[in-house]
């Protein structure tokens, strides 16, 4: 059995703002960036083995400060873990979606959910199968971590209500090749769960919407 710690990235501007990101590529700002420490000082009352993170920027980045956090090398870079592409609505405020993309109306380029879940979960559990004794880190994103949650726990732990907050840590046990949720803001990191800003179902109007 591995754990594993999906760790949201820490802010950008565009969080700040609350326009949707997803494939867009944003990098972290200077709270983001705090965020990211105060997230690798908590795991580091972990022995963490290693550290992985999307290719996206702001999510490279907070791994690469969580695993100097860690005194381990710079995070590899796993493709599937990226942001859910959002299409026509990137960059986008929630206001802005409702005029352009009514309730009901198509996104175009919008990823679906089982296409995200797809290519997310093989990888996490081949992480978690090819690992060592010690827990691994993975730097992603709020609508992945939102995804891999509701799918393994259902939305009794995370209704569309519950933030998912930049830095915050949540942790999953890899059992028989399947995902196991253990704590949703893991109790390691008590502290950070006032670190983040905006909620982040406000900071994108999409994630509100329903679960296909």
């Amino acid at each position: 059995m591995t754990l594993l710690y999906l760790v949201r990235h820490g802010e950008t501007d565009w969080n700040r703002a609350r326009r949707i990101q997803g494939a867009t590529d944003i990098p972290l700002n200077d709270l983001g960036r705090r965020q990211a420490a105060e997230a690798g000082d908590l795991l580091a009352r972990r022995r963490v083995e290693r550290v992985l993170a999307s290719p996206l920027s702001r999510a490279a980045e907070t791994g690469s400060i969580i695993a100097r956090r860690l005194g381990l090398p710079a995070p590899e870079l796993v493709p599937a873990v990226a942001e859910r592409r959002y299409g026509d609505a990137e960059g986008l405020t929630g206001s802005e979606v409702e005029r352009r993309f009514p309730a009901g109306t198509p996104v175009p380029g919008r990823e679906g959910r089982r296409e995200l879940l797809a290519r997310v979960l093989p990888v996490l559990v081949d992480v978690g199968r090819s690992a060592g004794e010690g827990p691994v880190v993975v730097a992603t994103h709020g609508a992945v971590i939102r995804a891999v949650v509701t799918h393994v726990a259902g939305d009794d732990v995370l209704h569309l209500g519950v933030p998912i907050r930049n830095g915050s840590i949540h942790s999953f046990d890899v059992r028989d090749d399947a995902l196991v949720l253990r704590e949703f803001d893991d109790p390691i990191e008590l502290e950070s769960e006032q670190a983040g800003s905006a909620a982040f179902d406000r900071q994108n109007a999409l994630e509100g919407r329903s679960r296909d």
